[in-house]
Parts: structure tokens; sequence; C-alpha cells
């Protein structure tokens, strides 16, 4: 059974089809007063009537090609029609007005208005000129119907035009869905290689190099060695730790309910005391200055700068001349900053050549994220210096300076070689 629905599909997908069904209606009732011998009001046909039918007919096959051409041809038609037999063709009226409406479905808004304008005042003069009255009903109606057609024509023109721009509305959102959702994507991906990193390297960093200080003293001082060996296993602890809620998020299927997500608080400055005791255990000296007042950070910027604290003295241990470095944290009145130095052999900073290079690209998508920056490089003196900044909110200027000494247990040169890796 066709359906509204399935005859709207069919006209959609062939227009021409749908041209010649109404071409062959308008002629067929063109044509049947010609078999019945007469038309509804009592006037006989002629076969001007054949002839305008068939006019009818072939010119709405070409309305969709060329409405104003079959526009003007049918007005035309009409007029002529008229002057000969002295009567207006029924046929090119229907004609007349299917074309008025076309036009204004078609053509541009303001040269429809002109030619539907003057097809009305056109098919105007030809009633009152057939009837010899200009304010007979006929003539009314002639108004009427153009105006209607005429209106039917530009609604439909205005409801396509419409349904057009939502649909590419949705289009652009659906692509702009599609762009975001990859845009989102890319950044988690980044997030977690980057929380992944920071998680790994520093304890595995660790476990090099006391794995390095178990070795030295296996046979000679196993107390040492044994030392060594727990820690470890602590920093082997730590990583299973850190990893869990990580992993955690990652295994959710995203509609998971959040009362069975882990609990463990973001690490953060107030954790620094915990990660300069492991680096202490490992053989790094760290000497730390704290400037300014602290204060509670936003959760974001707290995490940012343990990440770099634990980035930074983790790279200073593998890649510092000797086991030794300086931490400043100087809470500011607008930003945080830290910074990290250590001294290294003559030459460009080994990351580099010596690592993935993931340590520094990571604190400085990092520090970019948060609106900060960050700058990393060798002195003259011969030290390596990372200084990183981060927007605070307001606060009151710098009121304290605390220094502090983190010393490591020193290594042998056995072990400190193997701080390169």
């Amino acid at each position: 059974m066709i359906g509204p629905a399935s005859l709207q599909r069919i006209t959609g997908a062939h227009p021409r089809l749908l041209d010649a069904a109404l071409a062959t209606l308008v002629g067929g009732i063109g044509l049947l007063p010609l078999l019945f011998g007469r038309w509804p009001d009592g006037v006989r046909p002629s076969g001007a009537d054949a002839v305008a039918a068939a006019a009818a007919f072939l010119l709405l096959l070409g309305r969709r090609r060329a409405p104003l051409l079959v526009l003007a041809l049918t007005v035309l038609g009409e007029v002529t029609f008229t002057v000969l037999a002295s009567y207006p063709s029924r046929v090119l009226k229907v004609a007349a007005l299917i074309a008025v409406y076309t036009v204004a479905r078609t053509v541009r808004r303001r040269i429809a208005l002109i030619t539907v304008s003057a097809t009305a005042l056109t098919l105007y003069a030809v009633i009152t000129y057939a009837t010899d009255s200009a304010a007979g009903p006929e003539a009314g109606a002639v108004l009427a119907w153009t105006g209607m057609f005429a209106a039917v024509g530009a609604t439909v023109r205005t409801w396509h035009d419409y349904a057009a721009a939502m649909e590419e509305r949705a289009l652009r959102a659906e692509a702009s869905k599609e762009e975001e959702a990859r845009r989102r994507v890319a950044e988690e991906r980044l997030r977690i290689a980057r929380e992944l990193h920071d998680v790994i390297a520093h304890h595995i960093a660790l476990i090099t190099i006391q794995a390095g200080v178990a070795g030295h003293f296996l046979r000679g001082r196993p107390d040492q060695a044994e030392v060594a060996l727990g820690h470890i296993r602590d920093a082997g602890r730590t990583v299973l730790d850190e990893l869990g809620p990580l992993l955690h998020v990652l295994r959710q299927s995203g509609d998971e309910s959040t009362e069975t997500q882990p609990t463990e608080p973001v690490p953060g400055l107030s954790r620094l005391g915990e990660l300069l005791e492991s680096l202490t255990a490992a053989g790094l000296s760290v000497r730390q200055r704290q400037a300014g007042h602290p204060r509670p950070l936003p959760t974001a910027i707290d995490l940012a700068a343990y990440r770099v604290v634990q980035e930074g003295l983790t790279n200073a241990h593998k890649h510092g001349a000797t086991a030794e470095a300086g931490l400043l944290v100087d809470y500011g009145p607008d930003e945080l900053r830290i910074r990290i130095t250590n001294p290294v052999d003559s030459g460009p900073y080994p990351a580099a050549a010596t690592g993935t290079g993931h340590g520094l690209t990571g604190m400085r998508e990092r520090a970019h994220a948060l609106g900060g920056s960050l700058h990393a490089g060798a002195d003259v003196d011969g030290r390596f210096r990372l200084v990183v900044r981060l927007p605070l909110p307001p606060a009151g200027p710098p009121s304290d300076t605390r220094t502090s000494e983190w010393p490591g247990t020193a290594l042998p040169a056995t072990a400190a070689n193997g701080r390169q890796g």
C-alpha cells in the first residue's frame, strides 16, 4: 500500500514523474469536455480547447526546468485564447496558477514577487475583457487564486529551506561532535601516557639505582644489600599502589557507580616529604628551600607540581654528575615557582641521549595545560636548571623562607655509573 511517505519518496526521487502526472491530469481535464460535448457551465468546447489542453500539457512538463518561461508562455497563451475565442481558457488558467506556484517555489523572492504580480494583473485584465466587468466575481476570484497559489509556493519554499538548514546544522553538529570526541580521546590518551610515565619512571629509576647498590654490597656487606633490596620492594609496592586506581578507571565502562572507585587521594605537595625520603633512601641528597606562604592549591596545580618535582628530581638523580640536587618551591602571590638544579657533566643535558625524552615533554605539557611555563637547560656554571611556573589564585606576598636538607647516602663509583641508564 502506497502511503504519503512512500509517495513523497517517489516524487522526491523522480520529480519528472510528478510533472508528467500533473501535466496529464490537467491536459486530460481539458479534453473531457470534448468527449461530453460541453463544459460544466454549458459552454460548448471548440477545437481551440483541444489546442489549449495540448499546450497546457506540454508547458507543465517543463515547469521545473524553466519556470519563468513556462509562466510567460502560459499567460501569453491565455491572452491569445481569450482574444480569439472571446472567453478565457479554463485549462490554461489552471496551468498558469500551477506555474505561479512553481515560480514562487523556485525563483528568487524578489523576481517571484514581480512576476506573480504581473501575472495576477494580466489574468485580471483577461477576465475583465472577457466579462466586460472589472468588479465581477470572476475578476476578484482570479486575483485571490493567484495570490493563494503564490502563497502556497512561498510557504513550501520556506519549509524546504528550513528543513535543508536544519539538516545542514545537524550534519555540522554531528561532524563537530565526532571531531570533539576524537580530540577528547587524544587528550585522554596523552594524559594517561603522562600519568603512567610519571608514576612508573620515578620508581623504576629508584629500583634501578638500588639494584646497583645491592649488587655492589651483595658479597662484601650483605646487610647493606638487604637494605637496598628492601627499598626495591617498597618502590615496587608503591608502583602497584599508584597504578591500581589508574587501571581501575581505565577498566570502567563509564556507567558504573562512582561508589566503587578507589578513594586514594591525588598526590600533591603535601606528600613531598615522602617523595624526598624515597629519593634519600636511593642516595640522592636534596637541599630543599620553601619560599612564600604555603596554602591549599587547586587539585590540578597541586598534582602537576608534585609530578614536576618527582620527575625533575628523578632526572637529576639519573643524569646528574653527583648525587645531589637543589629544590626550591616558591609560593608567590600569583604563581607557584618550582626550581630544580643539579650538577651535570660538560655538554648538553644527557636526558635526550640516555633516556626516552618523555620526562621533559610531559612536564612541559603539564605546565602549558595549566597556563604555566617550563624552562630547562644547562648554565655556564655546570648546573642544569629546571624552572616551572604555574599560575595560582591571588594571595598575599611571600612571608617566610624555609630550608631543609635531605642528605642521601653516598653511592660508590660502581653504583653511580649505573645511574646514567
